[in-house]
């Protein structure tokens, strides 16, 4: 089996070090060499032929973020941020993502160990890996398309869209949650992403949508208009009390490598909101979601998957068709026209 072949660029020596001797013990990864900065990187991508760059964005010389333009426009390959948990890096790894990188990780300290985090970082380059085709990216401003609800189809706030994506999602979500109109019902979303970045992540989302978006705290309320974000390295699920939806924020081990987990989500939906839900499971390597998905269809709930042609990674659309948990599977700009129509046209009960 041919090795995935790694390119790392750090300016801290100790970083390249643990990285290196981290990687070189997986069988199917080999690092190919290491560079300080933009400069050295520059010749050794041309040199080597990796596969996947790790690249951090705070260097000196020339910082990643220009490094990492100029490299999608000349060079494109599946590069992943490996930054530090500061506000300021958790920024620069957003805007990093919106440019045309494929995965965001966190540097080892504090509560994010050196195991966990090569843990992450070996899923994340299997996935990077995988993917046939990168493209540069156009920044996403508030200009897409905008899509309306009849209010009658909410008559009751008893409804609920849950969300699940990993490789490709930050990129998916930017383009599909700026065409949900501001009354659509609450949304409850996984996101893979490693502690730090999803507070991050949510504000821009939030800056670009119609709907509010928040990272999600332990008891929030799951109301039209609002989409919670779970929080890195915490699982999320949906709770009922009454009529009402609330999320609990939990700690537990991780599902299919993951924490936050989307199985973990979609099989609370499943209980607490049945038939009243819409499940949608987008790009991502694996198989989480597959089976929590499943568990919503059964309960009666729509389910809708991204197609291979609009995915970064067809990983965990595709288990989910093979169990037969979709209903429809579409392209991704299809989408959010599909949710709203399904919750205008379906008899949704108030229980």
């Amino acid at each position: 089996m041919e090795k995935i072949k790694v390119l790392i660029v750090d300016d801290s020596a100790i970083v390249r070090k643990i990285l290196t001797e981290q990687l070189s013990k997986e069988p199917d990864i080999e690092v190919v060499g290491t560079a300080p900065d933009p400069y050295i990187a520059r010749d050794k991508i041309v040199q080597l032929r990796p596969d996947v760059v790790l690249l951090d964005i705070e260097m000196p010389r020339m910082d990643g973020i220009t490094f990492l333009k100029k490299l999608m426009k000349y060079y494109p390959l599946p590069v992943i941020i490996v930054s530090s948990l500061a506000p300021k890096g958790s920024r620069l790894a957003i805007e990093a993502l919106e440019i045309g990188a494929v995965e965001v990780m966190c540097k080892p300290g504090g509560p994010y160990s050196v195991g966990d985090m090569i843990t992450d970082l070996v899923q994340k380059i299997k996935a990077a890996a995988k993917i046939k085709h990168i493209e540069r990216k156009k920044p996403i401003e508030n200009t897409g398309p905008k899509l309306s609800i009849d209010s009658s189809a909410l008559d009751t706030t008893n409804k609920v869209i849950a969300i699940g994506s990993s490789t490709g999602g930050t990129e998916a979500l930017r383009k599909i949650l700026p065409q949900f109109p501001p009354n659509s019902p609450g949304m409850v979303i996984v996101q893979h992403m490693p502690p730090g970045f999803t507070t991050a992540f949510a504000n821009r989302l939030n800056e670009l949508s119609q709907i509010k978006v928040k990272e999600a705290e332990n008891g929030d309320s799951v109301i039209p208009g609002l989409a919670l974000l779970a929080p890195g390295n915490y699982h999320m699920l949906l709770r009922r009390s009454g009529a009402k939806y609330f999320v609990e924020i939990k700690d537990g081990p991780r599902v299919h490598y993951q924490r936050p987990a989307v199985d973990v989500l979609f099989n609370s939906v499943a209980k607490a909101a049945g038939p009243n839900a819409i499940g949608v499971i987008l790009t991502g390597m694996g198989a989480d979601g597959a089976k929590g998905l499943l568990e919503m269809k059964r309960a009666g709930a729509k389910t809708i998957a991204q197609d291979e042609r609009s995915c970064v990674v067809f990983g965990m659309p595709k288990e989910a068709i093979k169990l037969g948990a979709v209903d429809k599977v579409l392209p991704l700009h299809k989408i959010p026209e599909e949710v709203l129509r399904a919750l205008s046209k379906s008899k949704i009960n108030d229980n």
